[in-house]
């Protein structure tokens, strides 16, 4: 079967080993708790939500993947979406990796997403997979800045620094997840970019922001990556006052939306 003729099937991929350290002391980041349900819980919701998506990946702790299959049990979705549980690995990189090398065959399109944006709404996970579908190989959902944005030189924390330019607000764009791609091309560019157990990559552009963001990965391959409109309830949750927010959000879902 030609690729054109293949058909489309899109899993998404939930790197959920971190600890969060931001949030402060407890649980890891993403089994804190959102009205009484863990941000994972919600995050993957957030994907099976999606008609196209029907597997989810969830990346564990490395020794936590059976407690995390635990909570997955406890909270079942339709029986439309399979869920999987793989423990993760040392850096957020490998622990996509390992997502998607747990990927079935006849996957052809991926979706990565933070579990810390657990409020994500189903049209932009939509929109998000009707972009790679159309032709995308690499597709964020993104949102204008509303604040003007300096480039300053790093100094100590605490202490000024100082600022050598003011980029163009309106050429930016603050990125949002689910990132999707066609997961030919992903795979190409953790192949490409893999960093080693002792921190080392192939290629030095590996390290810094794009280890953490996969779009960067693809760009650095040459491909490029084009964003379709993000969603302000997609917002990532790291700090204790972005809990309240999203408590706040949730809370309004419910009284409308039967949510």
């Amino acid at each position: 079967m030609s690729d054109e003729s293949r058909p489309h099937r899109t899993a998404a991929v939930i790197p959920a080993a971190g600890r969060g350290v931001r949030l402060g002391p407890g649980a890891p980041k993403a089994l804190r708790a959102i009205g009484g349900t863990p941000m994972l819980i919600h995050a993957v919701r957030a994907m099976a939500r999606s008609r196209a998506v029907s597997l989810v990946v969830v990346v564990a702790p490395s020794d936590g993947a059976p407690e995390v299959r635990r909570l997955l049990d406890e909270h079942p979705l339709s029986e439309r979406t399979e869920v999987l549980v793989v423990p993760g690995r040392e850096t957020r990189q490998g622990s996509v990796r390992a997502g998607l090398e747990a990927l079935p065959a006849d996957v052809t399109s991926v979706l990565v997403h933070d579990a810390a944006r657990p409020l994500v709404p189903v049209e932009t996970v939509d929109a998000v997979v009707e972009a790679v579908r159309d032709g995308a190989p690499a597709v964020v959902p993104a949102l204008a800045l509303a604040d003007t944005v300096k480039e300053v030189e790093p100094g100590k924390p605490g202490e000024p620094e100082p600022v050598v330019a003011t980029p163009e607000r309106a050429r930016l764009r603050a990125v949002q997840t689910p990132q999707g791609f066609d997961l030919a091309t992903l795979r190409r560019a953790h192949e490409k970019f893999a960093v080693t157990a002792g921190g080392s990559a192939p290629d030095p552009g590996a390290e810094g922001e794009g280890a953490t963001d996969d779009a960067g990965m693809v760009e650095r391959l040459g491909v490029t990556v084009v964003a379709v409109p993000g969603h302000e309830e997609a917002f990532k949750v790291t700090r204790p006052l972005d809990l309240v927010l999203a408590e706040a959000v949730l809370a309004r879902r419910r009284a409308t939306d039967a949510y």
